[in-house]
């Protein structure tokens, strides 16, 4: 793995942990987050998932394509955060380039350029603080690190694990939230190279395999 492409898988982790707390609390009016996608490796962007809380539907949802890179520099989790509150509030024209569809979603590329992100609020900063001193970061990551993840259904969650110490490109997992979870975590290394399990017929863009672990 290049150190470029190492530093958007780590942003990517970085965001994904970041944006958790908006499945459950609104990112922006009532919108919560749906799903944070690794956008093909190529574009050195994030894709968001925002919808209504408990929205599986994919026509009912939106993705955001935001870039990472600005100049030498990434943007960080909160920048992500602020330029789609911007883009996902009043009007915003998009040219017909800038829109596509991906997986039943549509999809909007995001030129920053031409948004204003907004404020960073209180709430953000105090459950930064708060985030920071229950959780304090580490070097390490666990691993296979997570660097996304699309709410599919009330009973399928598709994870996209980052194992590439034994698997090149991104692996998503299909599971249960509501399996055996502890013995589903303990086991997820080794069933991510599980063949059986295994296929590349997809029509998810933001991975290179999928395993299937929903009867696990």
């Amino acid at each position: 793995m290049t150190y470029e492409h190492e530093e958007i898988v780590e942003q990517q982790a970085d965001i994904t942990g970041l944006l958790l707390h908006h499945v459950y609390a609104p990112l922006v009016e009532d919108q919560h987050v749906r799903g944070v996608l690794p956008a093909p490796a190529a574009t050195d962007a994030v894709r968001i998932v925002l919808g209504d809380k408990d929205e599986y539907a994919p026509d009912q949802l939106t993705a955001y394509e935001i870039p990472l890179r600005t100049g030498d520099e990434l943007r960080t989790p909160h920048d992500v955060a602020a330029l789609l509150r911007t883009v996902h509030t009043g009007t915003h024209i998009y040219p017909r380039d800038r829109v596509s569809t991906v997986m039943g979603m549509t999809l909007f590329t995001v030129d920053p350029a031409t948004v204003e992100p907004a404020a960073f609020t209180n709430d953000d900063w105090t459950l930064t603080l708060l985030r920071h001193l229950a959780q304090p970061s580490t070097e390490e990551y666990p691993q296979p690190r997570l660097c996304g993840f699309l709410l599919l259904a009330p009973d399928r969650l598709r994870l996209y694990l980052d194992a590439e110490e034994t698997l090149p490109g991104m692996t998503a997992a299909d599971v249960r939230p509501g399996s055996a979870l502890t013995a589903l975590l303990a086991a997820l290394p080794s069933l991510l190279d599980e063949q059986r399990l295994t296929t590349t017929d997809t029509d998810d863009p933001h991975c290179s395999r999928l395993v299937d672990l929903t009867n696990w």
